[in-house]
């Protein structure tokens, strides 16, 4: 036998327009960002997440009118829910138009959520929105699982990026 025969050529599939065991990475564009987050919570770990949202909050997250500020996310009823997130209205939306501050279903596996309700329950933890974001044409909640810092710890890491940036500029 030759060995050429053996070669078997792997074809495209569907539209993603790469081969099965390398698809093609889905572009990712963010929408906002909970910078706040960072400096308030300690995240111990980041989860992605799918949301249920109406056609005027998908096209005001096109215009990038959202924010995470004061948000948060909570287990209800075996369900994640993402609460106080602000999209705003949609400009040249008619009666359909979203409540810009209602609380949004979030897209996560059951086995996650109780893994990550039993995290909640154990220890002093909360669920915050890192990060907002198109995933190709899906729109992606990035999670963080996160403890509150205090006034001493925040400081302590203010001193630690102080450090980092002289580190860099005697670098450079």
């Amino acid at each position: 036998m030759n060995n050429r025969e053996k070669t078997v050529k792997q074809k495209p599939t569907g539209k993603g327009g790469g081969t099965p065991l390398n698809p093609k990475p889905r572009k990712e564009i963010v929408i906002a960002l909970n910078k706040r987050a960072y400096h308030d919570y300690l995240i111990l770990d980041k989860y992605e997440t799918g949301i249920v949202l109406s056609g005027t909050e998908v096209k005001s997250l096109r215009d990038h009118k959202a924010s995470l500020v004061d948000s948060y996310a909570r287990v209800k009823n075996g369900e994640i829910w993402l609460i106080n997130t602000n999209i705003a209205v949609y400009k040249l939306g008619t009666f359909t138009n979203h409540e810009p501050t209602s609380s949004r279903k979030l897209l996560m596996k059951r086995s996650e959520i109780r893994k990550l309700d039993n995290k909640l329950k154990d220890k002093s933890l909360t669920l915050i929105p890192l990060k907002l974001y198109f995933s190709g044409p899906y729109v992606k909640v990035e999670l963080g699982l996160a403890k509150g810092k205090k006034q001493y710890d925040k400081r302590e890491s203010i001193k630690k990026a102080d450090v980092q940036r002289q580190l860099k500029r005697v670098k450079v």
